[in-house]
C-alpha cells in the first residue's frame, strides 16, 4: 500500500472491517478515504481509525489508486455511474466486494474497460476470520494481484479462482458457509437442552466446540474425513451419532443445498447485472 491511495465506496459493516483491518497491518489511516452519504458512519470511521471520509463518490474516487466498491448489490449501477468519470481519467484497480455482480456488468456501467477484481468475502471478516474467494479480468497485472489480496487479507484468508463463473461457487461454500454452520450449532445447542444442560452451558460447549474442530482441522495435514475416523471409535458415542447422520443422508442433503446456493446465486447475477 506504499504511496497508494485507497478508497471506499459505502461504509457499511464490510468496509469498516476491511478498514479496521487494514489500519492494525500498518496502513497508515491518512492513506484511506471512505464515502458514505450517512454522516454517523462517516464519523464512526472518523473518530475509530482515523481515516478521511467524505459524502460523495467521486470525491474518493477522484483520489484513489485502488477504489473498493463496497455498496449493496441493488445500488451498484448507481454508485459505478455516479464515478464513471473518475474511472476513466484515472484508472484504477477496482475491487468490487459486492455479491452477485459481474465484471462485465460493472465495466458497462462504468463505460470503459477496468481493471477489475471481483471479490466474495463473508461475514466472518468482521471478526478478522474471513474467507475471501478472488478473480481477476486479464487486466488486472501482478503486482496489482498483490496488492489486492494484501488488502482482503486484513480481514482473514483471500484466494484466488481463474474462472469468474467460479464466484458463484465461493459464495454458496464460504459466502453463506457461516449459515450451515450456525444451523448446525442451533442443533446441537437444542440437544445439549433437551439433555438437561442449561442454555447457557450448551450455548459454550457448542461454540467452542466448533471454533476447536475448526483449529485443528486447520492445523493438521489430514482430510476432515481422517480427522473424523480418528475420534470414532468403533461401538463408542461417536459412532452412535455419526451412524444416524448417515442413515438420514445429511451429508448428501448438504451437498444438495451448496449446489442450491450455487444455483441461486448464478441466478441472482443474471438479475442484477441485467438491472
Amino acid at each position: 500500500m506504499t504511496d497508494q491511495r485507497l478508497g471506499l465506496i459505502g461504509g457499511g459493516n464490510m468496509a469498516r472491517s476491511l478498514v479496521g483491518g487494514l489500519v492494525k497491518s500498518g496502513t497508515a489511516p491518512e492513506s484511506i478515504i471512505v464515502s458514505d452519504p450517512d454522516d454517523s458512519i462517516r464519523q464512526a470511521l472518523a473518530e475509530d481509525f482515523s481515516v478521511q471520509t467524505c459524502a460523495d463518490n467521486p470525491s474518493a474516487a477522484h483520489v484513489a489508486d485502488i477504489l473498493v466498491l463496497a455498496v449493496k448489490p441493488q445500488v451498484m449501477q448507481c454508485a459505478v455511474e455516479d464515478i464513471a468519470e473518475n474511472l476513466l481519467q484515472r484508472q484504477p484497480l477496482v475491487v468490487s466486494i459486492a455479491a452477485g455482480i459481474p465484471i462485465a456488468s460493472i465495466e458497462s456501467w462504468a463505460g470503459s474497460p477496468l481493471p477489475l477484481i471481483r471479490v466474495m468475502p463473508n461475514t466472518p471478516a468482521v471478526t478478522g476470520n474471513g474467507a475471501s474467494g478472488m478473480y481477476a479480468n486479464h487486466r488486472v497485472s501482478k503486482s496489482q494481484r498483490a496488492q489486492a489480496q494484501k488488502i482482503m487479507e486484513a480481514m482473514g484468508i483471500a484466494v484466488w479462482v481463474d474462472d469468474e463463473s467460479l464466484i458463484d461457487t465461493v459464495t454458496a461454500v464460504s459466502g453463506s458457509g457461516p449459515a450451515y454452520f450456525f444451523y448446525l450449532m442451533d442443533a446441537m445447542v437444542k440437544a445439549g437442552q433437551e439433555g438437561g444442560l442449561n442454555p447457557e452451558i450448551s450455548r459454550q460447549l457448542t461454540l467452542q466446540t466448533a471454533l476447536g474442530a475448526a483449529q485443528l482441522a486447520l492445523a493438521s495435514d489430514e482430510s476432515p474425513t481422517e480427522l473424523r475416523r480418528r475420534v470414532t471409535s468403533a461401538g463408542g458415542t461417536t459412532q452412535a451419532a455419526v451412524e444416524i447422520l448417515d442413515k438420514k443422508g445429511c451429508e448428501k442433503i448438504l451437498i444438495r443445498a451448496v449446489h442450491a446456493a450455487r444455483e441461486r446465486s448464478v441466478e441472482l447475477a443474471k438479475l442484477l447485472g441485467d438491472e
